[in-house]
């Protein structure tokens, strides 16, 4: 067998080491993300810029009728800033960390869903699949993000379940 052959089949081969490199990547880039978003979320300027969102939104528009612009803004950025945590737990608390991204996916979600309630994610005059400079590319950036979290939370998934069957086995 020629030596390139077996590299490209060694777990140590450079697509192997690029592949951990950016699970790396994706997991505290998204950790990043949530947590540097949802301190924004503290600002004043970022409450208001999510108004238009989050008052369209048929999941959300309820919560200004009970909280100020920037109490809504606050809670979304704990909220925001807790699941960050929660999935940089990944290599203490696998199921923590699985929490965390299940939570992030339910939030994407709900953040998608801006795309269809809020005035404006369509270029004006062109409509479908146009989007907007803002909000729709700034929505769309959240389809990645979803992806993101659907990754950890399937590798957080596997680990912790892996680690549970570890210590059921050093049990017996």
């Amino acid at each position: 067998m020629a030596t390139g052959m077996r590299e490209s089949n060694s777990v140590e081969g450079p697509g192997y080491k690029l592949e951990r490199i950016g699970a790396f990547v994706i997991r505290y880039g998204l950790v990043a993300v949530l947590i540097w978003v949802g301190l924004l979320k503290f600002t004043a300027y970022e409450a208001e810029g999510i108004q238009g969102f989050v008052a369209h939104s048929p999941f959300m528009s309820w919560a200004y009728g009970v909280m100020s612009v920037r109490a809504v803004a606050a809670a979304l950025g704990c909220i925001e800033i807790t699941l960050g945590i929660l999935i940089a737990l990944r290599f203490v608390a696998p199921m923590l960390s699985a929490i965390g991204s299940i939570g992030a996916i339910i939030m994407f979600l709900i953040t998608l869903s801006f795309a269809l309630s809020t005035p404006g994610v369509w270029q004006p005059g062109y409509g479908f699949p146009f989007l907007s400079a803002v909000p729709g590319q700034l929505l769309a950036k959240d389809l990645l993000l979803l992806g993101a979290a659907l990754w950890t939370a399937g590798e957080a998934l596997r680990a912790a379940s892996s680690s549970s069957f570890r210590t059921r086995a050093n049990q017996l």
